[in-house]
């Protein structure tokens, strides 16, 4: 793969062994996304030369433990998708809930395409941002919006909390400095409806790293349209 870090290929790859235990039966299709983003995910400009060897743990298992967060049939928008991250990993390891990609660049909208495609996964991508007004009319209403790595909590709850149902989430997959970032901007996020901010951490005692979540709630009584899930029949 070039830049001075080798070729990293599907084989020197292994599949941890709680990753049976996080995807369960759906491990193999688990498998094929980690595969596809270990042989194409460098290229497409998707992830750094050095997190190919760290599919697994910073990416496919990060995200994927975020779903127990998610009530049963759940609509979920993933803003900002870039490589289905954390969408991807969620909609395989929560086949119940229903996953939109949302994600602003074509070739990136391409690779999600392709992947949906190929896993056959009932996921919907939309190309476009959060802050468009076309976008918010389309997805408005969901349950739960997904981000990670996407902008400060102050931005993304602007953009994101417009695009969840009154009462609904917005779950912002952060770092260590998490609990900083939620102090920081809690005037930010009280003024666009952001409520009961608070920090979550899903995979303790799974993950060696465990996930850190900012949670924040949509305050009751805002306008938003429910969204309907898509017929799965």
């Amino acid at each position: 793969m070039g830049r001075g870090v080798g070729v990293v290929s599907r084989e020197t790859v292994a599949v941890p062994e709680v990753a049976a235990r996080v995807f369960g039966d759906r491990l193999g299709l688990a498998v094929r996304f980690a595969e596809m983003l270990i042989e194409q995910g460098e290229t497409r400009g998707l992830i750094g030369p050095r997190e190919v060897e760290r599919v697994w743990d910073r990416h496919m298992l990060n995200s994927a433990v975020v779903s127990d967060l998610l009530a049963p049939n759940a609509s979920v928008v993933d803003v900002g998708s870039g490589a289905g991250l954390p969408g991807l990993p969620m909609a395989i390891a929560r086949p119940d809930v229903s996953i939109t990609l949302l994600e602003p660049m074509a070739r990136r909208v391409a690779w999600l395409t392709e992947v949906v495609e190929e896993l056959d996964l009932d996921v919907t991508v939309v190309r476009g941002r959060a802050e468009e007004k076309a976008v918010r009319e389309q997805l408005a209403g969901a349950d739960v919006v997904t981000a990670r790595a996407v902008a400060p909590l102050a931005k993304l709850a602007g953009w994101c909390l417009p695009l969840t149902r009154p009462e609904g989430q917005l779950l912002a997959l952060k770092g260590s400095s998490a609990a900083e970032e939620l102090a920081r901007d809690e005037q930010a996020v009280a003024a666009v409806g952001g409520v009961n901010g608070r920090i979550v951490v899903c995979g303790e005692g799974v993950l060696e790293v465990p996930t850190t979540v900012v949670v924040v709630d949509r305050a009751p009584g805002r306008d938003g349209k429910r969204r309907r899930r898509k017929d799965r029949g």
